[in-house]
């Protein structure tokens, strides 16, 4: 009988016969549709998926004219930071690293941001970074967008001034952990407003809010508004990359136009984006590092359909290192990254990545 080499969750090597491929992929689609009540892939989009796979082809593309644009978060981290995050440690600072993405790799687009990605730090180094963007609009053509995390984590204890709100729900104080969220909520906004703002007068082509909602509905709250003020008062796009598939609710009663945050899927989520004036919009599906990469990538496509069918802003899915049905490695490999990229477009109708 026929083996298909893949790999698991973790990129470990896995065998799968065709039957148990097709498998993977219909309970992959299976288990979001059923969390999200959204419709499952149909049967020939798993048949395409089956094919993909099971070809002995070593990487997979899209068909001619199908091709997308990539935006990208993290700045040139894969170029100059630690093996232990990813990296080639090339002894080349930001400029001389987007320059390269722009002329060697051939990105459509790049991300300007500092290392230390979260907003916090960065508002502290606003003159350098500012420095840095108008340097980099003057010696480069592609679309520059400034990046970073909102990452409210940052804003509590030990790291910040506010209670933590771990520390709080153990012990019952319900009320003091949802005021704590709230306050620190409008700590990360102002932070937002005021590096979003600053960008601006360098002549920034956009903002990217990335990794957000890592802390739940508190966090999603503040970029919201963050990205409503950016639309509206400054006219530049914003795009925002989730941290997971479902918003954690943490504070559990944050509401954005009359919409509960907390427990919002891929497709809910970008319909308040919408409203908030998001310009592109990335989903997110979380890798499961026991299951295989057709489960994953199966319950992927899943979410991300149900963006691209009702969405009116572009959608690019995060297809990455734990994320969009790749695997959580450090160098997952080309032969289902590839696949994953491909099936997002061919099957998710995604318009970037």
């Amino acid at each position: 009988m026929t083996k298909i080499l893949t790999r698991m969750g973790d990129s470990s090597n896995v065998e799968l016969t065709m039957d148990e491929l097709r498998a993977e992929f219909i309970t992959g689609s299976e288990e979001a549709a059923q969390k999200a009540k959204i419709p499952a892939l149909t049967e020939n989009e798993i048949d395409y998926l089956v094919d993909m796979f099971a070809a002995p082809t070593r990487i997979w593309g899209v068909q001619r004219g199908n091709e997308v644009v990539m935006t990208k978060d993290g700045c040139v981290n894969a170029l100059n930071s630690s093996r232990v995050s990813s990296g080639v440690t090339a002894p080349v600072n930001r400029e001389v690293g987007v320059r390269l993405f722009e002329s060697m790799l051939g990105f459509d687009s790049m991300e300007v941001s500092h290392n230390d990605y979260s907003v916090k730090p960065q508002r502290f180094l606003k003159a350098l970074e500012q420095l840095h963007v108008e340097i980099l609009m003057e010696t480069t053509i592609f679309p520059l967008l400034y990046g970073f995390m909102p990452n409210l984590g940052l804003y509590f204890r030990p790291d910040g001034s506010f209670e933590n709100p771990s520390d709080l729900l153990p012990l019952g104080k319900i009320k003091e952990a949802r005021e704590a969220q709230e306050a620190a909520g409008q700590a990360c906004l102002d932070d937002c407003i005021e590096m979003s703002d600053c960008m601006v007068e360098m002549g920034a082509d956009g903002i990217d809010f990335d990794t957000v909602a890592s802390t739940g509905d508190g966090e999603f709250h503040a970029v919201l508004k963050a990205c409503e003020h950016v639309a509206k008062d400054t006219g530049l796009p914003v795009e925002i990359g989730m941290s997971a598939e479902m918003v954690l609710g943490f504070h559990g009663q944050l509401e954005y136009n009359g919409k509960r945050l907390a427990g919002m899927w891929p497709h809910e989520q970008l319909q308040v984006c919408e409203e908030a004036g998001c310009a592109i919009f990335g989903p997110v599906s979380n890798t499961n590092t026991r299951k295989t990469t057709p489960w994953n990538l199966g319950k992927a496509l899943t979410f991300v359909k149900a963006c691209t069918e009702i969405a009116k802003i572009p959608i690019h899915p995060n297809v990455g290192m734990g994320v969009g049905g790749v695997p959580m490695f450090e160098t997952p490999a080309v032969d289902v990254v590839t696949r994953c990229s491909a099936a997002m477009i061919e099957i998710g109708k995604a318009d970037g990545l």
